[in-house]
């Protein structure tokens, strides 16, 4: 249904390689570093605002040519992805704090 136009060593991986192991990780660790420091009201606040945020970057990289979709393609398909990927990340990173201590 989507998929990204450049993509590193595109013959040999279907995915973009680039996003998944570098870009999508450091997101992640610049995420949980905020989230560590808020309380539950603050970090529903963080998911929300950047599970909004991301379809207007996805949008932008439409623009931009890095991005292309099918016509069935959704824009709110990726509000509520990152809206679940990223409350059970949160989940979890909650659970594994509760864990250490």
């Amino acid at each position: 249904m989507y998929e990204f136009t450049f993509r590193p060593l595109a013959a040999v991986f279907s995915i973009n390689i680039g996003f998944t192991l570098v870009v999508l990780p450091i997101l992640m660790a610049v995420f949980l570093y905020v989230i560590a420091g808020l309380n539950k009201w603050g970090r529903m606040g963080v998911i929300l605002f950047v599970s909004l945020l991301m379809p207007i970057l996805e949008k932008l990289a439409e623009v931009l040519g890095l991005f292309k979709h099918t016509v069935e393609w959704k824009h709110i398909y990726t509000f509520f992805w990152y809206l679940l990927f990223l409350s059970v990340v949160t989940a979890f990173f909650q659970w594994l704090e509760k864990e250490e201590k």
